[in-house]
């Protein structure tokens, strides 16, 4: 493709059926925003209902709200049999919503919050909800890293909910290394079945609320330097766009800002750290989780060369 992707180049998506998680502000609620506009019908899964509701009443479309606590198993249940009820077909499932540099805290089931809501949340809200996608061809599992995925980042199978000595900034990078090391498994187990595809994003540095949490030390600088440093959340949702609704999407691939360093510009195709296509670890990370959240995907595990 010549040229900048762009909103404009988003397909038109009538009669699809999208899931949004984390779509009240930031990048989800713009990606909400864009495929609602585009014709999709849209789900805004928020764990807070009423500004659920105050998001939706901002967008033109077919928009609802269900309510998701990804920092809590028995919610991510109740909102995947909501939706298997109210959707036969799935046609994308966007795995947004993330916690970042947070201090020590852990979910409802005991997880680190971080690693708990950005990876494990995220991992067994999508197999709840898998065999819904995998009839429709051209579905597709988007899930949103970050280039945190490279900073001071590694499977601590020895201690994944840092129990022993807490790092804000490893936790996190640990958990955007998962989103992609799910990904890149996952579309192993789906390419038999020829429909459906797992594809991951990244927004660059946006200028949302996520960055609430920086450390105090960078906290000044970041927001001095942030009209410098960052993009618009409406530009950062546009990785997730691409990796969503590009017909030249590819399984298994990963697309984020195409200026360098990958902080800020339009949507291209861009790369991962080596670690994280480490297939041995990919395979481990998801028998643990598949352990740790009790939920099992309709795919079979992948033959790996």
């Amino acid at each position: 493709m010549s040229g900048n992707w762009t909103e404009q180049h988003i397909p038109d998506q009538h009669g699809r059926v999208a899931i949004v998680t984390g779509a009240n502000t930031g990048l989800g609620f713009e990606t909400a925003r864009m495929l609602a506009e585009r014709g999709a019908t849209v789900v805004l899964a928020v764990r807070d209902i009423e500004k659920g509701r105050q998001a939706a009443a901002r967008i033109n479309g077919d928009v609802t709200v269900q309510a998701l606590d990804l920092a809590s198993l028995d919610s991510i249940r109740s909102a995947a049999a909501d939706l298997r009820a109210a959707h036969p077909r799935i046609d994308l499932l966007i795995n947004n919503a993330g916690v970042m540099y947070t201090p020590r805290q852990t979910t409802a089931d005991g997880f680190e919050v971080q690693f708990g809501t950005n990876h494990l949340g995220h991992f067994a809200f999508t197999g709840l909800l898998l065999d819904r996608l995998l009839p429709v061809p051209g579905s597709r599992v988007v899930t949103v890293s970050s280039t945190g995925h490279r900073i001071r980042a590694a499977i601590h199978f020895d201690d994944l909910q840092w129990e022993r000595s807490y790092g804000r900034i490893g936790a996190y990078g640990q958990s955007k290394l998962a989103n992609l090391m799910f990904t890149y498994e996952l579309q192993r187990r789906l390419a038999s079945h020829g429909t459906t595809v797992a594809v991951a994003a990244h927004p660059g540095v946006s200028n949302t609320e996520l960055i609430r949490n920086t450390p105090t030390a960078l906290r000044l600088p970041v927001t001095w330097l942030a009209p410098l440093l960052t993009q618009r959340a409406d530009m950062g949702a546009l990785p997730t766009l691409r990796a969503a609704t590009d017909p030249a999407v590819v399984g298994g691939q990963y697309y984020g800002p195409g200026n360098r360093g990958e902080i800020r510009g339009y949507p291209k195709l861009v790369t991962s750290s080596p670690d994280s296509h480490d297939q041995t670890v990919q395979q481990r990370l998801w028998t643990v989780s598949e352990e740790l959240t009790g939920v099992t995907f309709p795919v079979s595990r992948a033959v790996h060369s």
